[in-house]
């Protein structure tokens, strides 16, 4: 450690949110000039906090950081992370240039727009479907369990070809590690009996194909491209941020809307599709929901916001203040649907960006969409202060939502 960190108070990391504004970063993340800072984690290593937005795009976008978490001095989220890095396959999410153009290569043809477009009318008669059932049944109804949760559940399964009476499976075990501050064992069984669920699945697919992601995979296997762990592997992340990322972004995006009234009513009667489409890129940023930062190790020295980030240096990319940077967006504070939110970086940015996103975004505009319109006197069940914030998970949203009419 240089002679500078060894005279600074370096804060520690994750931060903790301020509990009267839940929709917020941590305070002490916002307002740094410099876009960057040293932080302190779990393992007492100090990697670099970005949380400037025109930081992040850049480091986003520059060839000399790598998402390989094999490397000395990658700053894993936590201890579960870091004790199965050896027993986990390569895949999209760690794999760097000419690999990691491979591995995203086998997953674009399932979300392409074309192919994501199509699926609108499914996630309509979903959507609506599970309002169906919330109006014809008791009040308060749960939203994150009948609607944020189903919606996204049942359209990453016909997508990935998982049968969805499997779902409750593996949302149990989709959350593998997912703690903020995963133990080395932590729910290790549930990790394995997943991967193992996916093997199973592939194999079945390769006898018996279909047109879905996972036959995509199984064809993959079957003519020697990628290992059955691996295509595993990447079914199992696509399993897991399909259903998980969007659902705590539906809960808490409509727990916002509700507390932002007159921006509900904006939303509500938008009848343009490229308005409803920039209010979701609003909330997206208003609310971003990875809490522990996209985690990147240096490769080469770099220089940016003043410092030099050196070569085997940590680098924690939070996307919550970036989206808050009041250079990029005055008065951050404010969910605003109508403000210009098309650089937010909710899914990323650069050759690493989430490839399901085009899958979300379809998702979250008729779901918010459709809700409003559909129960327009919608309300909170619970005082506000009452609501189950998710601040010990990577993913932030809510347990649950109880709401009447």
């Amino acid at each position: 450690m240089s002679e500078t960190l060894t005279e600074v108070d370096i804060p520690d990391y994750p931060m903790e949110r301020d509990l009267r504004c839940p929709f917020a970063p941590p305070p002490q993340m916002l307002g740094n000039a410099k876009g960057l800072t040293r932080v302190k984690i779990w393992n007492g290593t100090t990697p670099w906090l970005i949380t400037g937005h025109d930081e992040a795009r850049a480091l986003f976008a520059d060839a000399r950081v790598s998402v390989d978490d094999r490397r000395e001095g990658f700053p894993h989220w936590n201890e579960h992370m870091l004790a199965t890095v050896d027993k986990r396959p390569r895949s999209v999410f760690t794999a760097d240039a000419e690999e990691h153009t491979r591995f995203r290569r086998m997953l674009s043809k399932p979300f392409t727009f074309r192919r994501v477009e199509g699926l609108r009318p499914i996630i309509q008669k979903v959507t609506d479907e599970c309002i169906d059932e919330i109006l014809a049944g008791p009040q308060p109804a749960d939203l994150v369990d009948k609607l944020a949760l189903p919606v996204p559940t049942v359209v990453i399964s016909e997508m990935l070809g998982v049968p969805y009476e499997d779902h409750e499976f593996f949302q149990e075990h989709a959350n593998a590690g997912l703690a903020r501050y995963a133990a080395a064992d932590a729910m290790q069984k549930g990790a394995m009996s997943l991967h193992q669920y996916l093997i199973n699945l592939i194999e079945k697919k390769q006898a018996d194909p279909a047109e879905d992601a996972v036959s995509d995979l199984a064809e993959r296997v079957t003519a020697g491209e990628i290992s059955v762990k691996e295509a595993a592997q990447l079914g199992t992340g696509l399993l897991i941020a399909g259903h998980e990322t969007t659902a705590n972004v539906i809960g808490i995006g409509i727990l916002a809307l509700l507390e932002n009234p007159e921006q509900a009513d904006f939303l509500r009667d938008a009848e343009d599709p490229k308005v409803i489409a920039n209010a979701c890129e609003e909330l997206m940023r208003y609310l971003s929901i990875i809490q522990n930062g996209q985690r990147r190790i240096a490769i080469e020295d770099i220089e940016i916001g003043g410092e030099t980030i050196r070569a085997g240096e940590g680098i924690i990319i939070d996307l919550a203040p970036a989206n808050w940077d009041a250079k990029a967006y005055p008065e951050p504070d404010k969910l605003d649907l109508s403000r210009d939110a098309g650089q937010q970086l909710g899914f990323g940015y650069g050759r690493h960006q989430c490839v399901g996103q085009q899958l979300a975004r379809a998702e979250l505009q008729i779901v918010f969409h459709t809700l409003l319109r559909r129960i327009p006197t919608l309300r909170l069940a619970i005082p506000f202060d009452e609501v189950p914030f998710k601040h010990d998970r990577l993913a932030y949203g809510v347990y649950e939502l109880p709401v009447t009419w």
